[in-house]
């Protein structure tokens, strides 16, 4: 394995394209196949973090998992120089959030594919069995010709069945981003997948309004909102919103589960029968 401050392993750095609050992520080489790839690293601070070793493990064990051609391929877990990281596809493009945020002028235009294809990728894992549990802006990424990818599969898991659905009880750490979490993922009741159902509809009226349907001055506001304030309207926030596609949004982000769609298939099958946008046209000013 090379040796060296431009490599980790077999992998050569590039460049580095973002760092959090406990992983960074570098565009690399891994020169045994000359495949360009993201290198996912804890920082030195957090090597020895159980808990976030669990988070990156987890990461690798459900991303091998999948196959779509809208998730992010999850290649191998590697620990070189004492420093663990995963290797992933290199895909180049925006975070969804960083789309919106910068209120570019391919944001309209791109609407419909974006919708589509993470509705796509995100059945896809439901269909497999997981839930993701962390739906956000942030974890689809996007190319200027509206290409997806979903990533981040730190908290994902498989909800119970069987006998372990009936013996499963209210989960005591609450994991998730409050501004997008479903009231019975803040209850810390059991999940499926209609939680991610009402954290993508989140998603989706901030892609159509430019801001998240809720916010607050306190984490606890922001929880309480998802649990008792009155759904937002999009088409109030943005007249461009189709009323059929308004509805379906005003839906996924149903207090009740019981009350959105069953399923992401069935989204997709509703979603066939309209489009999300008036006009993708910006007005003149």
């Amino acid at each position: 394995m090379a040796v060296g401050r431009n490599y980790l392993g077999s992998y050569r750095l590039v460049r580095l394209i973002r760092v959090g609050h406990t992983c960074q992520i570098w565009e690399s080489i891994d020169e045994r196949v000359e495949r360009r790839c993201a290198l996912k690293a804890l920082q030195k601070e957090h090597v020895h973090d159980r808990q976030e070793l669990g988070y990156l493990k987890n990461e690798y064990e459900v991303g091998r998992q999948l196959d779509h051609k809208y998730i992010i391929d999850t290649y191998e877990f590697v620990t070189a120089h004492d420093l663990p990281f995963l290797v992933l596809e290199f895909f180049s493009g925006r975070n969804l959030k960083q789309l919106i945020r910068q209120e570019s002028e391919l944001l309209d235009e791109l609407t419909h594919m974006v919708i589509k294809h993470s509705a796509e990728a995100l059945s896809y894992m439901h269909q497999q069995g997981w839930i993701h549990r962390d739906i956000k802006p942030d974890n689809f990424m996007v190319n200027d010709e509206g290409d997806v990818r979903l990533i981040d599969f730190a908290i994902a898991m498989k909800p119970p069945r069987g006998l372990g659905k009936l013996f499963a009880g209210k989960t005591k750490k609450i994991q998730g981003t409050r501004s997008y979490m479903a009231p019975e993922q803040i209850r810390g009741a059991a999940l499926d997948p209609r939680a991610d159902i009402y954290s993508f509809g989140c998603v989706l009226y901030e892609l159509l309004t430019c801001k998240p349907p809720f916010t607050a001055v306190s984490s606890n506001d922001l929880l309480n909102k998802h649990l008792f304030a009155p759904i937002p309207v999009a088409s109030a926030a943005n007249r461009n919103v189709t009323p059929e596609f308004n509805n379906l949004v005003f839906r996924m982000m149903s207090k009740k589960p019981e009350q959105r769609p069953e399923s992401l298939s069935m989204f997709l099958r509703e979603y066939a029968t309209m489009r999300p946008l008036k006009s993708t046209q910006k007005p003149s000013s």
